[in-house]
């Protein structure tokens, strides 16, 4: 019989994690006893994914906010750094600030505007407008900035987070003094040692500050990217990817996932004789309608993920089809005009007027963002995620 059904997205229920998991075990035997429960089958090319923030919890990958101090301090100097293009998160930046801060004698700390990185707003572009401000040319204090604006609260929060940003770091222990500008090398007016927090940007930004004379530059993917005292870390990411766990403690992203997903793919294959696909995910790519933001603020969609995930779409846009190479036909001569066309479409289809409109993103950052959504990031307790089906089409 035809499948009526194209893909199928589920978030799987599992256990609260705790550090020493077996995770592999937990993954497999959670989505064995969801398809039990609800009567569903494991087939060929199902996708598992597993949120980043379990994987990191099973390993244990912790650090304090002693550790950042320290880390800060040895690489920058500990006297006066530059702190530029952080995103505006308590969950994501603000427990990574305070043990910067404790790391330092002052923080220049300098805020991108109107938005930062993922686009929490500052200010809007309308309110640049009535100040005739322009956010690519004009450097503002935070006393030009506080006159022409004011208080600018987050939509979602509800917090100032000029405001927050400077009582966290004078609660750590340091000085603070707040610009607001968009060219990196505004900061090496006060400073010559700098901290850039910027996410997917980071590498041309270290660029740019050490070709304009700046003598440490640091990004966060260079802070704990070694463990210190014996704390969690990462060798690739840094505190790129971290989330609070206390209020003295960050969660930092998982390390060393290859062998996890292919040890999930392996025992699935033992257990129900299907070969599998698994990711680790972290956030996928949505943009807010309202409050403009993205997600974004992980430095990697796919932290790991099997062989069979790599690539990109290789699919044919049936409208188009239907609109054009087919558009005297309907009915089943249409459906089978189109099914044909599917079974002999060509490997690579880069280029080809039939496959425009299909989105040119990798298999990993498109499933990874379906996942994201899915399991969302609150109280539903579905940190696993099975994919169904998303290798389907038409003629399946």
């Amino acid at each position: 019989m035809e499948r009526k059904v194209g893909t199928v997205s589920r978030g799987i229920r599992c256990p609260i994690i705790r550090t020493g998991d077996d995770l592999a075990e937990i993954v497999v035997n959670s989505v064995l006893e969801a398809a039990d429960s609800e009567g569903f089958e494991l087939r060929d090319r199902d996708v598992i994914a597993a949120t980043e923030s379990i994987v990191a919890r099973a390993q244990g990958n912790y650090a304090g906010v002693e550790a950042i101090a320290e880390d800060v301090r040895a690489k920058l100097g500990g006297e006066t750094i530059g702190v530029i293009s952080p995103i505006l998160s308590r969950n994501r930046f603000a427990i990574c600030l305070k043990g910067i801060a404790m790391g330092a004698k002052k923080v220049v700390l300098m805020l991108n505007y109107p938005s930062d990185e993922v686009g929490n707003e500052l200010v809007t572009l309308d309110q640049l407008d009535d100040a005739g401000v322009n956010p690519y040319s004009d450097v503002l204090t935070l006393e030009r900035y506080r006159e022409l604006f004011g208080e600018n609260r987050h939509p979602f929060t509800g917090v100032d987070y000029v405001a927050y940003y400077s009582d966290l770091i004078r609660a750590a222990g340091a000085d603070v003094e707040v610009i607001f500008a968009n060219n990196p090398r505004e900061i090496l007016k006060y400073t010559k040692n700098v901290l850039t927090c910027d996410i997917h940007t980071r590498f041309r930004t270290k660029r740019i500050l050490k070709e304009a004379g700046a003598e440490r530059v640091c990004g966060l993917d260079d802070i704990l990217n070694a463990p210190v005292n014996g704390s969690g870390c990462n060798e690739r990411f840094g505190l790129l990817g971290s989330n609070k766990s206390t209020e003295d403690t960050v969660k930092l992203f998982p390390r060393d996932c290859q062998d996890l997903v292919l040890d999930i793919q392996k025992q699935i294959l033992d257990r129900t004789g299907k070969r599998v696909e698994v990711m680790v995910y972290g956030d996928g790519a949505f943009k807010d309608p309202v409050g403009r933001i993205w997600e974004l603020a992980d430095p990697c969609v796919s932290v790991a993920n099997t062989e069979g995930l790599e690539g990109t779409p290789n699919e044919l846009k049936l409208k188009y089809l239907a609109d054009n190479d087919f558009k005297d036909l309907s009915g089943d001569a249409l459906k089978d005009a189109i099914s044909q066309r599917i079974k002999g479409k060509k490997e690579n289809l880069v280029g080809d007027m039939a496959s425009q409109g299909t989105t040119p993103r990798r298999i990993t950052d498109l499933i990874g963002s379906l996942c994201d959504l899915t399991s969302g990031s609150g109280d539903k307790g579905t940190p696993v995620i099975l994919v169904q089906g998303y290798f389907d089409n038409f003629t399946s």
